[in-house]
């Protein structure tokens, strides 16, 4: 299997639920998401992990910047997704989850 780099905007579909248990100060993983106008559900989350970086203000203090999760959907794709605490830019405020690869079943 290959991954296939995607880098783009997935829009959550929380009304439905969420895919994983609530841990304190990480975003609830949607149950289903769409990507390029088609519809998935996360069946479950293989991997899950924080990425931090340096506070921007010159302390020596570290922030979590993103929260990964490696999914496999009711489908059979595998995806990597992540949700970036602070957006990227004003106009990008409702854009904060992203799909970073896939990999397809064989």
């Amino acid at each position: 299997m290959r991954e296939e780099l995607i880098s783009e905007k997935l829009v959550p579909e929380m009304a439905e639920g969420n895919a994983g248990p609530v841990v304190p100060g990480a975003p609830l993983l949607p149950a289903q998401f769409t990507w390029r106008g088609v519809r998935y559900a996360v069946a479950e989350i293989l991997e899950q992990w924080k990425e931090t970086g340096p506070c921007h203000h010159g302390s020596g203090e570290r922030y979590v910047r993103k929260h990964w999760f490696r999914i496999r959907t009711a489908t059979g794709e595998e995806m990597k997704l992540y949700f970036e605490r602070h957006a990227r830019s004003p106009k990008q405020l409702k854009h904060r989850w992203w799909l970073y690869a896939i990999t397809q079943p064989e």
